[in-house]
């Protein structure tokens, strides 16, 4: 019992350290809670919360889905409040609606939260929302209400995965326990966010939707689908209210006003500031502009645009939902149990209704991760037609035909993806991952070429590290793999098992100068985090003498 009490405990504490009381005023604009702690915690807190996230396999690694919500993320964030912020944005694997943010700017999404979602702006909505509780320091100031307790938030945090380092007979229910109390801190229910931080972020959150160019309606259409979730599943665990409700409480009374602050921040541009001066006074008036294109008064705002550019009202917020298309339907199968679960979930639509072109691309994808590349590449050829030069559809032709024997046809289509998107980290890994498993040196050197110029811009990703691991060994280079398989083990939450692996591999003969320099390096700055985190009793499992 004393792991689960513990797990209990360290849940309880740092739930206690996050979750403020209900209120009602508005957070202090001198606030001290940059004091508490400084940016390089807040970012190392939430480097070390992805880490443990990594570790217990809760995140979705894909290289287009990575790209994709990036991209949806630094588009918001820069139209932010604080556009100077870092935000690191995350997929996490689970199918329940929800996302949250956390120290240091990091926001995760789960999968749920996409498939639930008609369109890329209500994404952003609930993106524009979270990011807003980072720029309005909504997650430091709830630190500071915790009265600088004692316990360092990340060392409790750490803490929590300490039960499944412990041996037992109860292990099982330990890992078990050690993984809710991990995703249970690191998840938004431990934020119970203020009613006036909430007004506060949904304000601030559509004045972002519409800089940086997504419907400011689409925060109320995504509460008003999760309200209509929670009112008709009212069954098992799947099948309960979306976590998000949970934390960020959906009335209708919010809705409406969500509504009322969008259509007031369109209308404001179909109006024109008037201003009327005679010899005894001046009036100032708001003018209606006639419906249709506006020229004369453009409501984009930005005045490094002409002033003569027409844009209707209706299709300003207008975003290409083809690549959401493909990003929604990937992820169904990334996150579905197994491929094959995927494929009978893509059958069951196609009973009901004729697959849209991101479903076909969806099932294709699940056939080949079941091993029918054959039936795919089929699919994904009408697609390409369709959709001339699709990075996404190109990519997953391509993996079709290396998984179906079609060699040569993959090795052309990879490297007429990388002639056209040189160093692009999705065709590359792809591209990669094909070479490693053929199991050759003279694959495993490609694989290299390929990858080394990227290994400024992904040092910290694991999957990089990984694939790249991969290379090295296949071609022949010990050194390089190990140093990449110790830093992928870092990056996933295993510090200690970096550490060993690192000195192991220092005593190697083979070693030049340059490679002990780097590994004497990387020892150097992973050591305190491991002498920190035995001080704080936790070891890695696979490394306890048996």
């Amino acid at each position: 019992m004393r792991p689960l009490l513990f797990a209990a405990a360290l849940t309880l504490l740092v739930a206690s350290l996050c979750a403020p009381a209900q209120e009602n005023r508005l957070p202090d604009i001198g606030s001290s809670a940059g004091t508490v702690l400084g940016p390089a915690e807040q970012k190392e807190y939430g480097q070390m919360m992805l880490a443990q996230l990594r570790h217990y396999d809760y995140i979705l690694e894909d290289p287009l889905i990575d790209d994709w919500l990036r991209t949806l993320g630094t588009r918001l964030g820069a139209a932010s409040d604080n556009p100077k912020q870092d935000f690191t944005f995350f997929m996490m694997k689970d199918r329940q609606i929800n996302a949250f943010a956390t120290l240091g700017g990091y926001v995760g999404v789960n999968a749920g939260l996409v498939l639930a979602a008609d369109e890329e702006d209500e994404v952003a909505g609930v993106l524009g929302h979270e990011i807003a509780h980072v720029t309005q320091q909504h997650v430091l100031r709830s630190v500071e209400r915790a009265k600088r307790d004692s316990v360092p938030i990340l060392l409790a945090m750490l803490g929590a995965i300490a039960i499944s380092q412990t041996g037992g007979n109860s292990s099982g229910d330990a890992a078990m326990a050690a993984m809710a109390s991990a995703q249970g801190i690191a998840a938004q229910r431990q934020i119970n966010y203020t009613r006036s931080n909430e007004s506060e972020a949904d304000r601030i959150g559509i004045q972002t939707l519409a800089r940086s160019g997504y419907d400011p309606r689409a925060m109320a259409q995504m509460f008003e689908t999760m309200q209509a979730l929670s009112r008709v599943n009212r069954g098992g665990e799947k099948e309960r209210a979306p976590d998000y409700l949970l934390t960020h409480p959906v009335t209708t009374l919010r809705i409406a006003e969500a509504k009322e602050r969008a259509e007031r921040l369109i209308n404001s541009g179909r109006n024109v500031r008037a201003k009327t001066s005679t010899p005894d006074a001046v009036r100032v008036e708001q003018v209606p502009v006639p419906e249709g294109p506006v020229s004369s008064a453009p409501i984009h705002g930005n005045p490094l645009l002409p002033s003569a550019l027409n844009l209707a009202i209706d299709g300003l917020y207008r975003n290409d939902g083809t690549t959401y298309g493909w990003a929604r339907e990937r992820l169904r199968v990334l996150s579905a149990d197994t491929p094959s679960a995927a494929v009978q979930e893509y059958e069951r639509m196609a009973r009901s209704a004729k697959l849209s072109d991101a479903q076909r691309y969806g099932l294709a994808l699940a056939r080949t991760l079941t091993g029918s590349s054959g039936a795919a590449i089929g699919d994904l050829e009408t697609l390409l037609g369709e959709y001339p030069g699709d990075l996404w559809l190109s990519l997953a032709l391509a993996q079709a035909e290396a998984r179906s024997g079609k060699q040569a046809a993959a090795d052309a289509r990879f490297k007429a993806l990388l002639a056209r998107m040189p160093n692009n980290r999705a065709v590359a890994l792809a591209y990669a991952a094909v070479l490693g498993e053929r199991n050759d040196k003279a694959a495993g050197q490609q694989a290299q070429a390929i990858l080394r110029p990227l290994l400024g811009s992904a040092s910290d990703d694991p999957l990089f590290q990984t694939t790249f691991a991969r290379a090295n060994e296949i071609a022949g280079d010990g050194v390089r793999a190990g140093e990449a398989y110790a830093e992928a083990a870092y990056l996933n939450g295993r510090a200690e098992q970096a550490l060993v692996q690192l000195n192991n591999l220092k005593k190697r003969d083979d070693l030049d100068y340059y490679a002990r320099a780097r590994i004497d390096a990387r020892i150097a700055a992973i050591t305190p985090t491991v002498l920190e985190l035995r001080r704080q009793g936790v070891r890695d499992q696979d490394l306890r003498p048996q």
